[in-house]
């Protein structure tokens, strides 16, 4: 017990020398470091005190912390303390002796830099401070350069700085690059979850771009499925106010941001454009005109574009330099829609006075497809491509299938669970099946009402508008003969009057030497009334109703007629000559 005793109060009694106290005063401090460095949220501020504690406890007269760019050429100064400030200063990487320090990822003491060839004296020149010696040391992670600390003219009775402060700042450097790796890679997490933000952002905004699928009577059908978040592919289709279905494909060059706007602008063309002007050829002229105007150089959208009429099965289709379209009738043979112009973007002097070329084709009971390089250039399973071949395949194996089903075969094929996407995988099918079951069923009961009809009432008058009194007055009793009550027999009067008025002032133009023949027959319980024109054969696409909101005087006939009538339709006359139109009413 005595022997403890002493050892003890000799432990207490042995001085402390000054290695020791050194020891403890640099775990302090890198201690407090640390800790600011873990707690900081602003690491910007924590380097600037950092550096401050250092070059206080160092005893240097000034300090600089040099953050080498991305592309490691050049050190800027983060943050400095001392007589003169360096805050920005920037340096060629393999320059000066903080220079050396970063390419060689070692640290040095310069006692005398006046001896060292690498010093950079510009500093010294131009603010008139006077650097003796430097002591600097690398800021790297694991092999990483980040930048480095240097410090300059100790505040000691030689001046210079030793092998202890090297050592410290060795320590102190590491802690700061590592610290300041941990704050690069945070607000890189941060821009990442921004960016994913905004891309999803992007791409529900693109997503309400496309139409909403239809249940399997609709005849148009499509899907898109992105290799990204966004996508630069896209399709739209919506009815106009005569029946007839405006379609569209595209496929933006390139990926990314910029394919995806430019993918919106034109989806919105378009939308938009496609409401008012019905012929596909001068739609994608004008959408041309519109891009060429702003795109970026290099960027460039191929589109197909038409326009269905599902009472007639005819499709007329406009291809600016997009996949060519196929034509499935049966029999397992598919019939290629080429591309007649180039790409949308490239020029506007593509599009001509003319437009750009139109095709007009009856799909007649088939399906057209239209589909981006995605879809064919897409990977199996196996790793070979889907190829055009490969898609009519599977188009033939799946034809009795609704046209929703058909298409998304073909995306299962290629889109497999944990495996990238090439491209984006876009299709859209136009199915003439159901629409021309329909037209048959339709011809036949106009064929039953044709054998059954019995004419009652035959009059032939010229295009003179004074003429329609005794027209008016001869519809009335006819159709009242025939068993109508007199309002829908007034109804049927205004009908009449309307179409004829049509055709004096539009077929013939106001021409009064123009001919006119009107025939009502009664077949079964129906009126069946025919009025034929021998003027020039008009198109039937562009006679519609005009939109109710449209407060203009005249012009609403059309509505009339539609609403007084259970039928109405432009037939082919029997000579080819002229206009011939139908309209059905049933007795009540």
């Amino acid at each position: 017990m005595h022997s403890v005793e002493m050892k003890n109060a000799e432990a207490q009694t042995t001085p402390i020398n000054d290695d020791d106290e050194r020891i403890s005063g640099h775990l302090e401090l890198l201690s407090a470091m640390g800790q600011d460095f873990a707690t900081s949220l602003d690491i910007d501020e924590t380097l600037r005190h950092g550096l401050k504690r250092i070059t206080d406890y160092v005893g240097a007269e000034g300090g600089a912390l040099f953050l080498l760019d991305d592309r490691g050429e050049k050190l800027t100064c983060k943050t400095s303390n001392g007589p003169i400030n360096l805050d920005g200063l920037t340096m060629s990487s393999a320059e000066g002796i903080v220079g050396r320090c970063v390419q060689m990822d070692v640290g040095e003491i310069v006692r005398d830099v006046s001896n060292d060839p690498n010093f950079h004296t510009a500093v010294d020149d131009k603010t008139g401070f006077t650097t003796r010696s430097i002591l600097c040391a690398p800021m790297s992670v694991k092999g990483e350069r980040i930048g480095a600390i240097e410090l300059v003219n100790k505040n000691s009775k030689d001046g210079l700085f030793d092998d202890h402060d090297l050592h410290l700042l060795r320590s102190l450097s590491s802690s700061a690059a590592l610290s300041i790796k941990n704050a690069r890679m945070a607000e890189a997490l941060v821009e990442q979850e921004r960016v994913r933000r905004e891309l999803e952002l992007a791409a529900e905004i693109q997503r309400s771009l496309l139409p909403d699928e239809g249940d399997d009577t609709s005849p148009v059908h499509g899907v898109n499925c992105p290799a990204r978040t966004v996508s630069g592919d896209f399709y739209d289709f919506f009815p106009l106010a005569d029946g007839r279905i405006c379609f569209n494909l595209g496929d933006v060059s390139g990926k990314g941001m910029n394919a995806a706007l430019l993918m919106a602008k034109t989806a919105s063309l378009f939308r938009c454009l496609g409401k008012t002007i019905h012929q596909p050829g001068r739609l994608l002229s004008m959408i041309n005109d519109e891009i060429c105007e702003t795109v970026t150089r290099g960027m460039f959208v191929t589109m197909a574009g038409g326009i269905y009429d599902p009472k007639t099965g005819i499709v007329k289709m406009a291809n600016a330099g997009h996949e060519p379209a196929l034509i499935y009738s049966g029999g397992g043979t598919f019939e290629a829609i080429q591309a007649e112009a180039p790409p949308l973007g490239i020029s506007p002097l593509i599009s001509g006075d003319g437009g750009i070329p139109e095709v007009e084709f009856r799909l007649d009971g088939g399906t057209l497809y239209i589909f981006t390089d995605g879809v064919t250039e897409g990977y199996l399973e196996d790793g070979s491509e889907l190829e055009a071949d490969g898609l009519k395949k599977i188009l033939i194996d799946t034809a009795g299938e609704p046209a929703a089903t058909r298409l998304k075969t073909v995306i299962d094929c290629i889109n497999r669970e944990n495996v990238a996407l090439r491209d984006d995988l876009t299709l859209l099918a136009i199915d003439d099946g159901l629409n021309k079951i329909a037209r048959d069923e339709r011809a036949s009961s106009d064929e039953g009402i044709q054998s059954t009809a019995e004419t009652v009432f035959h009059l032939n008058f010229p295009s003179q508008p004074d003429r329609l009194k005794l027209v008016r007055s001869a519809v009335f009793d006819t159709v009242m003969l025939c068993g109508c009550s007199e309002s829908v027999g007034r109804d049927i009067v205004i009908a009449v009057d309307e179409a004829c008025q049509n055709v004096i002032r539009h077929a013939y133009k106001g021409a009064r030497d123009g001919q006119v023949i009107l025939d009502i027959a009664r077949a079964g319980d129906n009126i069946v009334l025919s009025l034929r024109d021998f003027a020039e054969p008009v198109d039937v696409s562009k006679i519609k109703p005009r939109d109710l909101d449209d407060l203009r005087p005249g012009g609403l006939g059309t509505h009339f007629i539609r609403e007084v009538m259970d039928d109405v339709d432009y037939l082919p006359p029997p000579d080819g000559e002229g206009n011939l139109l139908r309209m059905v009413k049933r007795i009540e």
